[in-house]
């Protein structure tokens, strides 16, 4: 419940509120000033609102500091637009810079925490499942470098860190069509993990993901299956309540690649196997509960499904697959990246079976979901501009224009 407290402090000027908020964990500007790796006068000039706030990444550094999410920091009415294909484009750009630094730490380059890390990296991956991509596109470059100066006197538990957010960077580039460059983040993931069964499992998803965007199918079926025996419950001494959820996606990713090289049977083998494991999981993995495979149970191998029958041709089934999925209890308790994905997936099928009404209200639904799904990723673009010439509806030209998409 909000409390009437909660209520002024948002009513109050950013600077005011990172005062109230610092006051309240009783912390003096020059405590706090350390602990963000900022001088006195910084944060001095900042509540007095000399100065703002006009990085992302600072306003997480501070949230994490004060033990408050972003959203409590910025503000209800603060205005964040979804960023257009150049400011995108540009934010990959500095992602790769990112990625292509080397350095070392030096004594005048303050970063977070161990702790004040696991925070931002837990907001980042709570961003990426509600699909904030551009904010995780402003946060990523700093926390990165942050997060490998951290690593370099290669602690567990900052090594750990760091494969999460190498995971987390794959994950989105592969969205953004950047599939070598995630290729890259997945690899150094992979790397990172140090052969630790489950971290290295997890982060062989988002490399199974950058080969099949790459066309490598028979590499992706390889890369996943190789991996399934590190964490599988029936082959390991000490199995987790994660390891049949990272079992079945690294199955389902599998069954995608095999289902893109053209081969069903292995696709329908590989699904039925990773259900086996959705079945023993269900109800336990909710968004909340896990940032690797948030959410796995029935309803994600239905999805998984309805895309291998859209790969191999059979949209009819995929819709059948998709109405099984979309009614289901697992439903609400997927992502909502992973929802609105999935979305636009399906109007592929619906355009397959002549029906664009029922495919532009799915693609409409898909922004609703999560609209930086739609507005973002260059898949959506795609299908959009499809749409365009087949059923352009109010809202869809609405969508389109928000985005910048010319009718044809």
């Amino acid at each position: 419940m909000t409390t009437p407290g909660r209520h002024r402090i948002a009513e109050l000027p950013i600077g005011r509120r990172i005062a109230q908020l610092r006051a309240r964990r009783g912390l003096t500007q020059q405590v706090f000033a350390d602990r963000i790796g900022k001088s006195h006068s910084w944060v001095d000039k900042v509540e007095r609102g000399i100065r703002s706030l006009d990085r992302i990444s600072v306003v997480h550094t501070v949230a994490a500091v004060l033990g408050v999410t972003p959203d409590v920091i910025l503000g209800p009415t603060t205005s964040r637009p979804e960023p257009t294909t150049d400011t995108t484009t540009a934010a990959v750009e500095h992602l790769r810079a990112a990625l292509a630094r080397y350095d070392t730490p030096t004594p005048d380059q303050p970063s977070p925490s161990v702790e004040d890390l696991h925070r931002l990296i837990q907001y980042a991956h709570s961003a990426y499942q509600h699909a904030h991509y551009p904010q995780l596109l402003r946060t990523l470059p700093d926390l990165l470098t942050h997060t490998r100066h951290a690593a370099t006197g290669d602690a567990t538990d900052t090594a750990y860190l760091l494969t999460r957010l190498y995971r987390l960077t794959a994950h989105l580039l592969t969205k953004l069509d950047e599939p070598h460059l995630a290729w890259l983040a997945a690899d150094r993931a992979i790397t990172t993990a140090n052969g630790h069964p489950r971290h290295t499992a997890a982060a062989v998803i988002a490399l199974t993901q950058a080969l099949r965007a790459l066309h490598r199918p028979a590499l992706a079926t390889q890369a996943a299956l190789t991996a399934v025996p590190l964490i599988d419950p029936a082959t390991t001494d000490h199995p987790t309540p994660d390891d049949h959820a990272l079992a079945g996606t690294l199955l389902i990713e599998a069954a995608l690649a095999a289902a893109t090289g053209n081969d069903p049977a292995t696709a329908h083998h590989l699904t039925d196997h990773a259900d086996k494991h959705a079945a023993a999981c269900h109800g336990r993995h909710r968004p909340e509960d896990n940032d690797t495979v948030p959410g796995f149970g029935p309803a994600a191998v239905a999805i998984a499904r309805a895309h291998i029958a859209l790969i191999l041709g059979n949209p009819h089934q995929a819709i059948t697959h998709h109405q099984h999925a979309t009614t289901s209890h697992g439903w609400p308790e997927l992502p909502a990246e992973h929802r609105a994905a999935h979305l636009i997936d399906i109007t592929r099928a619906y355009l397959d079976t002549g029906n664009p009404t029922t495919a532009t209200r799915a693609i409409i639904t898909a922004d609703q979901t999560a609209p930086a799904e739609t507005r973002t990723r260059p898949a959506a673009h795609r299908v959009i501009t499809t749409l365009l010439q087949t059923n352009p509806t109010p809202d869809l030209t609405r969508l389109a224009a928000t985005i910048g998409l010319a009718p044809p």
